[in-house]
């Protein structure tokens, strides 16, 4: 049957830009992942136009304008865990962040929310629900147990997907979003520059410390301490201790370098240089080490619900790396530890192996496509 004349052709109409909102903002562990996922966006849609949600006060306002996207901010909505007075402020700080983010939503003509947890992800997904912004949601967690807003979330998903099993949504396991700086890293080509790079002995085994951006103490001092030990072993070590923190380590002669440093700017350059870490196990830093092979020994945080231990678990069931708790994390069990490792290629080249079995490489083009997805439906 023709079309009729006074209908017009639907197809010819120019359709507007494609506009994507993360929510992700407040520590690096939620803004990493989204901008992760806003770059891989970008490469498989030129044409997408991104912006991030973010507040005041988090780490987004220097992270996300270095990356190029613009930033809006919204009132962060912390979640209190036990009755205060911040419990009885939650349903005024809802509103007032719910109404900022739904003026965003309608000023980028958004067609789809990416929220990754934290305090712009709950009011970010409340918006997207409202009449007159009703859009598609996407959830991503990547914890190994979803926080609340995430939960929240996920009720009215389009789509979730989840870091590792267990989190409590249901979704796909993709792992985490990461740059391409680091999924694509060479370690063994990059050495000898990321060695120059931080002044480490070209040729010594190499340990790489590190408690997050700003440090861990049971860290700094259980490593400073086996810092004797390290040295006599022929083992050189680079630690960074956090910009409020500093390590005390005398100089061994003949022995290779112990260097110390407040913050790591370049992390692809310190996987490089290491033949092993000491670290937390943030849900970040357990993606960023698997997804680069590198032999851990994870040391998840003593407080909390016990997340950190659950997120490092997959990757030491393969052999990748172990797990200390700690209280446990001693200068003599430091040396204990280290030592045996970096004086045995075969056992570390196995670990490398166990932990790039549990990487997740290309999680930010498979959460894209999930995301380019529900937003083509809200065209």
């Amino acid at each position: 049957m023709p079309d009729r004349p006074d209908q017009p052709d639907r197809t010819d109409r120019p359709r507007r830009p494609l506009s994507v909102v993360v929510a992700g903002g407040g520590t690096a562990g939620h803004i990493e992942p989204a901008l992760a996922l806003a770059d891989a966006v970008r490469r498989l849609r030129p044409d997408a136009r991104v912006t991030a949600l973010g507040t005041a006060r988090g780490l987004e306002t220097t992270l996300v304008p270095k990356r190029g996207y613009p930033l809006e901010l919204v009132p962060p909505v912390p979640l209190p865990r036990k009755p205060s007075k911040d419990l009885a402020a939650l349903p005024w700080r809802i509103v007032r962040s719910v109404r900022r983010t739904r003026q965003v939503l309608r000023e980028v003509d958004a067609n789809v929310v990416v929220g990754f947890g934290g305090y712009v992800a709950l009011p970010a997904y409340l918006a997207a629900r409202l009449p007159g912004t009703r859009m598609p949601v996407v959830v991503h967690e990547a914890n190994a147990t979803a926080g609340i807003a995430n939960k929240v979330g996920a009720r009215h998903a389009a789509a979730v997907a989840a870091a590792v099993p267990g989190s409590g949504l249901d979704g796909p396991v993709i792992g985490i979003p990461l740059r391409r700086a680091i999924t694509g890293l060479d370690r063994e080509a990059l050495r000898a520059k990321a060695r120059a790079h931080f002044g480490l002995d070209p040729d010594a085994p190499t340990l790489l410390v590190f408690g997050g951006s700003q440090g861990a103490r049971s860290l700094n001092e259980a490593v400073a301490g086996a810092a004797g030990a390290l040295a006599r072993a022929g083992i050189g070590v680079l630690h960074a201790h956090g910009p409020k923190n500093s390590v005390e380590v005398e100089a061994v002669r003949g022995a290779p370098p112990y260097v110390a440093v407040p913050y790591l700017e370049r992390m692809d350059l310190a996987y490089a240089a290491a033949d092993l870490t000491i670290c937390r196990s943030g849900a970040m830093t357990v993606a960023e080490v698997s997804a680069v092979g590198l032999p851990a020994i994870y040391v998840p945080l003593p407080h909390g619900n016990g997340e950190q231990r659950l997120n490092a678990l997959p990757v030491v069931e393969h052999g990748g790396g172990l797990l200390v708790e700690d209280a446990e994390l001693t200068p003599e069990k430091v040396a204990e530890l280290v030592v045996p490792l970096l004086t045995s290629g075969e056992r570390l080249s196995a670990m490398s192996v166990g932990a790039r079995r549990t990487g997740h490489a290309d999680a930010d083009e498979t959460l894209a496509r999930m995301v380019l997805d529900a937003a083509e439906g809200d065209r």
